[in-house]
């Protein structure tokens, strides 16, 4: 996902050749936006952010909002000094996994080697599509005008002969663009980027590198590899020489093993109140469960997050002895992840789960129907007769709640949507 704004002016064009560039990247454009403008047409033009109303971070702005300098993963509140005629919606993370499915399903039309990397884009290996579809360029266009058409949802097509520069073509292709880099202008094109361009590179990477006098891609490509590993590390130095050469020998990889599924919360009062935390994670719960069984996984093992009001970062994890994709088991292991974790007299201001340890699951999904038969272990059946209404009905029909029973296990019982306390 770009964080830049708007770009004006016509975008630099690097040549014409097709022939050796079968792989492209299909990146959304301000995706989480862009469905929220979907169902609320009259906000189109305006500054719309998607995320908390205080807290929290920045999970999607429009270009209308970027203008202002806002960004992704920005503060909230910083976003809301920076643009404080913005329109801010709370984040819907059902509608934004079912638009995913359906541009997933779209770009699976087009070839069978589509490799999904977030919930807003993916790689595809359109060789083999030419004869039917016709040159990359012509594929890429084909894209945007169905996912426009049918899902009315910008996206930008990055096209090049490696995924890294198809990925950086994307990105310069915004908003609702398509960029092709030519193999014989792969290294001219690297060498015009800063550093920071490179895949990896973050600030700290970034500020390594300055530090030895490499600011941009065309230093580091002219640096001695021994000089990139003195600053960032033998096996990552290694690695953005060759990017800032061009050579990417990864493979469009169709089937994507996911290592980890989860959810948190920026609380909207930082609390030490057990109670109140516990009712986050039975509801992170659920939702990191929905997830599980949407995707047929189970997971070994249950992952907490605890952050401070100091902004402290703590992580527990608990090994379950068997796999699971219920809230209940979820849930539970978490609150007592929870009541072993020393905040040392801190508030938390967000609490994340997350279940890992993914392996298939062997059981087939209830129907409605079967849902009722006493036939099927209560707490599962439950949760997918939720399933089930959420499909029907919508992903706000039916919220989990949480008691405690004999046992001081958690359960997940049926409650009317409202909002998270």
């Amino acid at each position: 996902m770009s964080r830049g704004p708007l770009r004006r002016g016509p975008r630099p064009q690097w040549g014409s050749d097709e022939s050796h560039c079968g792989i492209l990247h299909v990146d959304m454009d301000a995706f989480f936006a862009s469905v929220e403008l979907v169902r609320r047409p009259h906000l189109r033009g305006r500054p719309v952010i998607v995320g908390g109303e205080s807290r929290g971070v920045v999970l999607a702005a429009t270009y209308e909002a970027r203008a202002f300098g806002v960004h992704s993963a920005m503060p909230m509140s910083q976003a809301r000094r920076m643009c404080p005629q913005a329109i801010v919606l709370p984040p819907d993370q059902a509608a934004y996994r079912a638009a995913s499915v359906a541009v997933m399903a779209i770009l699976g039309q087009v070839t069978a080697l589509v490799e999904k990397v977030s919930v807003d884009e993916a790689f595809l290996d359109v060789s083999g599509a030419r004869r039917r579809l016709g040159s990359p360029t012509v594929i890429a266009e084909q894209i945007r005008e169905r996912v426009r058409r049918e899902l009315d949802l910008p996206c930008s097509v990055g096209i090049a002969s490696t995924k890294f520069v198809a990925k950086l073509a994307s990105g310069m292709a915004k908003p609702d663009g398509v960029l092709l880099i030519p193999q014989a202008a792969t290294v001219p094109f690297l060498h015009s980027l800063p550093v920071g361009s490179l895949w990896g590179v973050g600030e700290r990477t970034e500020a390594a590198l300055a530090r030895w006098g490499i600011a941009t891609v065309a230093q580091l490509a002219a640096s001695e590899v021994t000089t990139v590993q003195r600053a960032v590390g033998k096996v990552a130095g290694a690695h953005l020489h060759d990017l800032a050469w061009g050579r990417d020998p990864r493979p469009v990889t169709p089937v994507r093993q996911e290592k980890s599924i989860g959810a948190e919360s920026t609380l909207q009062e930082d609390t030490a109140d057990t109670s109140v935390l516990e009712t986050h994670l039975v509801r992170l719960a659920d939702r990191t469960a929905t997830q599980l069984r949407e995707r047929g996984l189970v997971a070994r093992t249950v992952s907490l997050k605890v952050r401070s009001a100091d902004f402290r970062t703590l992580t527990r994890s608990r090994t379950l002895g068997v796999p699971t994709d219920t809230a209940r088991e979820v849930a539970h292991a978490a609150r007592e992840l929870l009541a072993g974790v020393d905040l040392a007299g801190q508030a938390v201001r967000l609490v994340g789960v997350r279940a890992e340890g993914l392996t298939a699951s062997t059981m087939r999904p209830l129907t409605l129907e079967e849902s009722v038969d006493d036939g099927h272990a209560p707490q599962r059946r439950a949760e997918q007769a939720m399933d089930e209404v959420r499909r029907r009905f919508g992903a706000g029909a039916v919220r989990a709640a949480s008691v405690v029973d004999a046992t001081s296990r958690t359960s997940t019982i049926l409650e009317p949507p409202g909002e998270l306390s």
